[in-house]
């Protein structure tokens, strides 16, 4: 009996086996005395909208042959990333126009409860639920007026120009500025920042000068007594944690003239008066957008999801823009494929291209395209990602080097640099990837890598956000946003 017995509870101990791990009980009951560890509720981290799961893994990064024709050499490694949510398409233009409408209404809210203007106090919120004062803060709660009287309507026109050659009524867009703050915690996390001398070295046998003075930099931004933004690096001692909080002041209207100006001797205004303001518009990629306006809209995705969050909201992971790595690793696809899909061809059997791209000299329109096309119309790749080839090139957070993979760790690999205003342009380069509309094939592959100053709009620029993992195991994921696929 005793030999069946263990006979049986070995054939359900093989079959609870998954893969190569084991389940181990955690079962809390013990004596008393025991380690038994903390219990808690489990957060599972539900989809984000718009967003699928790249599930961690091994890449060969870099051209697995160098591109003789450009001339590029494209350094190789293996790394290893771990997994992260990425957008299933670049951002719409009807996406960003949600951030610029935020903007614009809180500047609004603010002015209709200036004194200067309608002093309507109720726009803002000065005290909390007990009635203790707490920073100004914009009342969204509170409509904006439908019949505005005198003083509202004064507050209004005042965000707006009127063309006085052709009598448009415009948003004035140098208005239109984002305010936010950034803590770095892996700044303040190195033992050089930490503020106790005794702190900085793990080596007992180092004397520490408990007079060593610790210089840190950091941004800031704020408004001079003319209303004019101030941006500015900051080099000073370290006297305490909030030196690691940097400030950004960001206008975040992108620039509709990138259509003339990145294309000389060329009738492009059609583009610069309707691509970003014309609905018929809005399904395609956000252009004209510089990598300090993408991480601005990261920023803002972010304040905004935390604010519908409860208390769980602290487990959530900030939107950013993927590294460099994480834009190959997720554009490679299962497969790990020198395209997005899973051959090295650029059209399938029927002769339809899988990308947006310029297929032929001076032949935009030879993949049935002029300029970009609305996003996720081509097939996604197998980690259900649309246009990671062509269509519009995306920023990344990783600062452009000519060493690039050779200069980062093999592990979450990634560079770096903030860039003060007064550094030389050269180190204000940041790694673009995927190629656009207007590339031959060779650019579009998924590991060719190019670069762009951080604040120079492209018409062929635009950028989609990660998210990494707030647990290893999450929910199961949902359905994508809807797409209209070729």
């Amino acid at each position: 009996m005793k030999k069946i017995l263990g006979l049986f509870c070995s054939l359900v101990a093989l079959l609870s086996l998954s893969g190569c791990f084991s389940a181990k009980s955690t079962s809390m009951a013990g004596r008393g005395g025991e380690v038994v560890g903390v219990s808690g509720r489990g957060f599972v981290e539900p989809t984000p909208y718009g967003m699928v799961k790249v599930n961690r893994g091994f890449l060969k990064m870099g051209l697995e042959t160098q591109d003789s024709l450009w001339g590029a050499k494209t350094p190789r490694k293996d790394v290893s990333v771990d997994g992260f949510w990425m957008d299933d398409t670049e951002i719409t233009n009807s996406e960003y126009k949600q951030f610029v409408a935020y903007v614009r209404d809180s500047i609004l809210r603010t002015r209709l409860a200036d004194p200067a203007y309608a002093g309507d106090e109720t726009y803002m919120i000065t005290e909390d639920k007990n009635g203790d004062p707490v920073p100004p803060q914009v009342n969204w709660k509170k409509p904006l007026p439908r019949k505005p009287n005198e003083d509202e309507l004064r507050a209004i026109e005042s965000l707006y120009n009127v063309n006085p050659v052709t009598g448009e009524k415009l948003i004035d867009w140098r208005q239109l500025n984002y305010k936010y703050e950034i803590y770095d915690y892996t700044a303040a996390a190195l033992r050089r920042n930490r503020i106790n001398p005794q702190e900085r070295s793990l080596n007992t046998d180092i004397q520490i000068n408990p007079d060593e003075v610790v210089m840190i930099s950091k941004d800031t931004a704020y408004y001079d007594d003319e209303g004019r933004v101030v941006r500015e690096t900051i080099n000073r001692p370290l006297s305490g944690p909030w030196d690691f909080l940097n400030t950004y002041i960001v206008n975040i209207y992108p620039d509709t003239t990138c259509w003339v100006n990145d294309f000389r001797n060329s009738d492009n205004e059609a583009y610069l008066r309707s691509y970003f303001s014309n609905p018929a518009y809005n399904d395609y990629p956000v252009v004209g957008v510089t990598w300090e306006q993408a991480n601005a809209f990261c920023a803002w995705r972010t304040d905004y999801l935390l604010k519908g969050l409860g208390p769980e909201a602290r487990f959530v992971q900030r939107y950013r823009l993927p590294t460099e790595a994480e834009w190959e690793f997720a554009a490679r696809g299962k497969n790990q494929s020198e395209f997005p899909w899973d051959n090295a061809d650029v059209k399938n059997g029927d002769g339809c291209f899988y990308a947006n791209f310029k297929p032929d000299r001076g032949n935009y329109t030879k993949d049935g395209n002029l300029i970009t096309s609305k996003v996720g119309i081509y097939s996604p790749n197998s980690n259900g990602l649309y246009d990671m080839a062509g269509n519009v090139a995306e920023w990344t957070s990783t600062v452009y080097t000519e060493a690039g993979v050779d200069a980062m760790n093999d592990l979450n690999p990634d560079l770096k640099y903030n860039a003060a205003k007064e550094d030389p342009y050269r180190l204000k380069k940041k790694s673009v990837r995927g190629g656009s509309w207007k590339d031959p094939e060779s650019f579009i592959r998924s590991a060719w890598r190019s670069w762009e100053y951080q604040n120079q709009p492209r018409s062929y620029i635009g950028f989609r956000c990660v998210r990494s993992l707030a647990t290893t195991s999450s929910a199961k994921q949902k359905p994508s946003r809807n797409k209209n696929r070729r």
